[in-house]
């Protein structure tokens, strides 16, 4: 459903947009709030290229997205653990032909918590910019330090996400670029994101602290560093990106394994605030848990984070190396939007099918004396904890067989409902997760009638 912000939000926006912009004192500032990829908003502050004041600022100015790039890189490989050519616990020393580093799986790259040192290059690389020849990634890899035990702790890696690209580019027989192009960039329209930049293009710039006067940055995540951080795109585009990982198109992702990539594999800081699952960042702050991506590359930074449960998506591209806390600056945006202008509520509608073998088990159970409460809704059974938060997803399961459900989402995922009858055919009880569920509600010691 489509809906209009407010003008007094509109005014709130503009003023936030130019607050962040002076703040991270950036040449430049793309921002965007989208619902469901719908834009509803958009601010252009500053000048796009320093060099040439014609060039447009705006929605589809090519901005460096840097480690946003990284989103699509995990998307495509989960595409490939969908369709059974690599799965998530699978070795890249299995994957990479001459890889030495023992242990390093797929989920812990996506996850940054493969303790992979966090870059592929000499210490020589930052002085020099010299781009590692992509020919000799896997003697550099089998160089690389492991500087962490496994799963010890989330530690960022550039390196893991170039390894993934070249994963990518081995199962597929072509380069990891090619395969963004055709699994998702064509399929879901994002002519705009690209690895060569095109025009209307904003520049790339350092302002010192010490100084207002902006410098021209150099390219970085080019040639083998490239899935790393290396894509450019616009509002417009990662607003449509957004929109598809809210409401996924099954023929490019499924649904259930875009909510796998949300579910938190590592916490990111102390106050466990912040997490990092299969390929993205997912903060909590005021109430509310986002998902999206920060960048950061020379003359580019960038943060694009979403709701789930409003739609809400908010995006700010910069482009000054120095420009302060992507983060912030986007989820702010989305924040306001949520709390004092969201989305219309949908009404609720009649559903039309009830099946017969379902009615039985609808109804109030009890299990460890707490009630739980199995209904149906659009022909699917579903439970939900009696009192529970109604904004709480809840459990939905599918059959599996005579008697059997599995749940495919909510509380519980992965686990199986077990309908057990008396002689008659009748509902006696049911086992989920194993635990009893009774009619009435009893200590482990009681036995059910």
């Amino acid at each position: 459903m489509r809906y209009d912000l407010s003008d007094t939000t509109r005014r709130t926006l503009d003023r936030m947009a130019v607050e962040a912009q002076r703040a991270s004192r950036t040449p430049a500032l793309a921002a965007g709030i989208a619902h469901r990829g719908d834009l509803l908003w958009s601010a252009g502050v500053g000048t796009a290229d320093l060099s040439d004041p014609t060039v447009p600022l705006g929605v589809d100015t090519q901005f460096l997205i840097a480690s946003n790039t990284k989103t699509f890189v995990a998307a495509m490989v989960m595409q490939l653990r969908d369709e059974g050519r690599l799965g998530l616990d699978d070795l890249v020393d299995d994957l990479l032909p001459g890889s030495t580093h023992p242990g390093v799986t797929v989920r812990q790259l996506l996850a940054h918590v493969s303790g992979m040192q966090r870059e592929s290059v000499s210490p020589e690389f930052w002085d020099t910019l010299e781009i590692p020849d992509a020919a000799a990634f896997v003697a550099d890899w089998n160089a690389a330090e492991r500087v962490l035990d496994p799963h010890a702790a989330w530690h960022y890696s550039n390196l893991g996400y170039i390894a993934l690209g070249e994963v990518i580019a081995r199962l597929d027989g072509r380069p990891w670029t090619e395969s963004l192009r055709v699994r998702l960039l064509d399929p879901l329209g994002l002519r705009d994101t690209t690895l060569e930049p095109r025009p209307p293009v904003s520049g790339r710039y350092y302002v010192s602290p010490f100084t207002d006067v902006p410098v021209e940055e150099p390219p970085l995540f080019l040639g083998i560093l490239a899935a790393a951080g290396g894509l450019a795109s616009t509002v417009a585009d990662l607003a449509r990106w957004h929109g598809f990982l809210l409401d996924p198109d099954e023929s490019v992702l499924r649904r259930d394994t875009v909510s796998e990539m949300l579910e938190p594999v590592a916490v990111r800081d102390d106050r466990f605030s912040a997490a990092h699952g299969l390929g993205f960042m997912i903060v909590r702050q005021d109430g509310r848990t986002w998902f999206g991506h920060t960048g950061g590359t020379p003359g580019g930074i960038t943060g694009v984070f979403s709701h789930r449960e409003s739609g809400t998506t908010a995006i700010v591209l910069m482009n000054n190396t120095g420009a302060k806390d992507p983060t912030g600056a986007s989820i702010r945006l989305g924040e306001f939007v949520a709390s004092h202008d969201p989305a219309p509520l949908e009404p609720w509608t009649p559903g039309t099918d009830a099946p017969a073998e379902l009615l039985p088990l609808a109804g109030l159970w009890f299990s460890e004396g707490a009630p739980f409460v199995f209904r149906i809704r659009e022909g699917r059974l579903e439970a939900v904890v009696g009192g529970a938060d109604p904004a709480l997803p809840p459990s939905v399961f599918e059959p599996e067989g005579e008697n059997v459900f599995r749940t495919v989402s909510g509380r519980e995922r992965g686990e199986r409902l077990t309908v057990r009858r008396r002689a008659d055919g009748s509902v006696h009880m049911l086992n989920w997760a194993t635990y009893r569920f009774t009619r009435e509600p009893l200590g482990f010691g009681e036995r059910a009638d």
